[in-house]
């Protein structure tokens, strides 16, 4: 159920532009199936003035609790943030099990993470959403649904667990977050003295970040039509057409309303996109609310620190043209054609993911060259060197010297003849 206030279905088209309150209920509907949960009915509620009680007015309340009783439904989830009193409220007064926007992809969310430090992160989310409210019980990850127990169950144990508690726990989990932190620290300091570019793809939630990423790595990350398909965070290297290497990041979608609680959860992993070189922003073009998506994206990279400015940097890639009419597909590409902010692409068919890399080796390639170099091994500060600032593309040693391919700036490459060191 969305609900949304009086007027909002009403608002003039000339006005900013903004989600569809019909496409908002389709994307509740998506978050609840990306649950496995059986949707039996899909309502807009419209609030003339939210209740602090119950959000929704006594009518709507009254209503609602009739269609729930004649359909024998045990679950309704709010489209919503509800405070611990408005959900407890409807939950008496519907006799079912009621949930927000917040607890349905908290749900989703434990149920996809794989990694330890998925879990760590999704738990910690889910502890600071509880400790608000221990007017209700919590319970403890089913191992085997995964999820958080927000959407109760058979065999399920419900634990009343106090403020104390939970906040020893959440402490505990920081710790933990914080080593992962320093661990991702040093592999970036790792890959820098390589070194290796990295290209991060953001986006709205089922955008076909996945699938893209499939595609240009000929990998099989998990990808699928439903929303939050992917939830850790995977890496791989891609080879770029001027034989470059590049190491391509896939992330978490983003999604409207994302909790901040949630975003400050997930920030080690999201850091990876902050020190990315390059952020494609992965766009679902055929969707009616893409531009509304695309919004909801660049305010989440604002919130991550990436400075109003983000979107001049970014490199978009406007995905599932596959799905438009032809006219459309050809205007869109001709278009991204003359601009080199981005490329018109189907992720699912491979059309336009060539013209991608060739966008991003460029945007890397900025007065770069590939020299041979001959460093005695006794230099160990120049080879040093020589890691941090290129790229190494292929190294023999013998007994005196480093034979080394590498590729490096031209001004880094200036400094070597200067010091005649280069052959």
């Amino acid at each position: 159920m969305h609900p949304t206030p009086k007027n909002a279905a009403r608002r003039h088209s000339s006005e900013v532009p903004g989600r569809s309150v019909e496409a908002r209920l389709e994307e509740a509907v998506g978050l609840a199936k990306a649950i496995r949960l059986d949707v039996v009915r899909a309502e807009i509620a419209a609030i003339a003035r939210p209740r602090p009680s119950s959000l929704l007015g006594s009518g709507t309340v009254e209503n609602l609790g009739e269609l729930i009783a004649e359909n024998d439904i045990g679950l309704v989830v709010v489209d919503a943030a509800l405070s611990p009193v408005q959900q407890r409220n409807l939950e008496r007064r519907w006799q079912a099990k009621v949930i927000d926007r917040t607890g349905l992809i908290l749900e989703i969310f434990g149920a996809r993470a794989r990694t330890h430090e998925g879990r760590l992160q999704v738990e910690l989310a889910a502890l600071t959403y509880q400790r608000s409210r221990l007017v209700r019980s919590w319970t403890h990850l089913e191992r085997q649904r995964g999820g958080f127990g927000f959407l109760g169950g058979p065999g399920e144990s419900q634990l009343e667990i106090d403020r104390r508690l939970i906040g020893e726990r959440i402490a505990r989990l920081k710790r933990d977050l914080d080593a992962t932190r320093r661990t991702r620290a040093l592999h970036r300091d790792a890959r820098r003295r390589v070194p290796y570019a990295v290209v991060a793809l953001v986006g709205y939630t089922n955008a076909g970040k996945s699938t893209l990423f499939n595609r240009l790595t000929s990998s099989s990350v998990t990808a699928g039509d439903m929303l939050f398909a992917t939830l850790d965070p995977t890496m791989r290297r891609v080879g770029l057409p001027s034989g470059r290497q590049v190491i391509l990041s896939d992330t978490v979608g983003f999604i409207s309303d994302l909790p901040t609680h949630l975003v400050a959860a997930f920030r080690a992993t999201l850091e990876e996109v902050t020190e990315a070189d390059i952020v494609v922003h992965v766009r679902d073009v055929h969707h009616p609310d893409s531009e509304a998506q695309r919004k909801d994206v660049l305010n989440v990279l604002v919130d991550l620190g990436f400075g109003e400015s983000v979107e001049e940097g970014l490199i978009e890639a406007l995905n599932k043209i596959d799905l438009l009419d032809p006219t459309t597909r050809h205007s869109l590409q001709q278009q991204k054609m003359r601009n080199l902010q981005g490329v018109a692409l189907s992720a699912a068919t491979g059309d336009g993911c060539d013209a991608l890399l060739d966008l991003i080796d460029r945007r890397l390639g900025d007065d770069t060259h590939v020299i041979r170099l001959d460093v005695p091994l006794t230099d160990g500060k120049t080879l040093a060197w020589i890691y941090r600032r290129g790229e190494v593309l292929g190294r023999r040693d013998d007994d005196e010297a480093a034979h080394i391919s590498a590729r490096l700036p031209a001004e880094d490459i200036a400094r070597l003849r200067h010091q005649r060191r280069l052959h």
